[in-house]
């Protein structure tokens, strides 16, 4: 993931600050700019309003992860996971910041349903991409698999955000492994070989969709 530009950064965290000060309603645009040191055209041009400020880290986020499934995957199931734990990443770099933003969320409720509508744009986003890549998948696969991925992702970070130890993005690895593993779309078991007849045993919760591509694979 790219870095986020540093004046944007500024605005974002002395934005929070603010909010965390002296509350959501009472902090105004030309405060949030005079603490940024930035004008008050500059935070219009680079946010639309206080709440673009406080999600301002999602908007660049999902529009850097439809670049990153653009790009093609082997594996689209694997994709999605990795999608999740770069954003994961991204809070877990700075977790203080992260945890000042997610208390200014539950505090505002305008905040909140803001909140509910972009973790359905990660879900949505997800969804798409997967049946995109695996054509004739079925659509409860492909729904199934992004809004569980999406609340396991959520879950975890979620023990970032509300405690004060570090959460290793480990820790979320080894929960969307265990996702894999539950729908069926887990690691190949056996490497390849060179034999010319394949004989195959999948999981009999795995998508159609992805038995077919595996054989696909192995045929080639």
């Amino acid at each position: 993931m790219r870095d986020f530009p540093e004046p944007r950064a500024a605005v974002v965290a002395a934005a929070l600050e603010l909010f965390q000060a002296q509350g959501f309603d009472q902090t105004s645009v030309e405060q949030i700019a005079k603490a940024a040191g930035v004008s008050r055209s500059t935070f219009f041009r680079q946010f639309g309003g206080k709440e673009d400020v406080v999600f301002a880290d999602h908007e660049v986020l999902l529009e850097q992860l439809r670049e990153f499934l653009a790009e093609g995957h082997e594996d689209p199931w694997v994709a999605v996971c990795a999608a999740s734990e770069s954003v994961f990443a991204h809070f877990a770099h700075d977790p203080e910041l992260a945890r000042r933003r997610y208390q200014i969320v539950r505090q505002v409720p305008v905040l909140r349903e803001r909140e509910i509508i972009t973790v359905f744009r990660y879900e949505r986003l997800f969804d798409d991409y997967l049946r995109g890549a695996l054509p004739g998948v079925d659509p409860l696969d492909a729904v199934g698999f992004a809004a569980l991925v999406t609340a396991v992702h959520n879950h975890v970070l979620r023990q970032l955000l509300r405690g004060k130890k570090k959460v290793p993005l480990s820790t979320l690895q080894r929960a969307l492994a265990d996702v894999r593993r539950r729908y069926g779309v887990g690691a190949d078991a056996e490497a390849d070989a060179p034999d010319d007849v394949v004989v195959a045993v999948f999981p009999r919760s795995m998508p159609i969709a992805e038995v077919t591509r595996r054989l696909r694979t192995e045929l080639d």
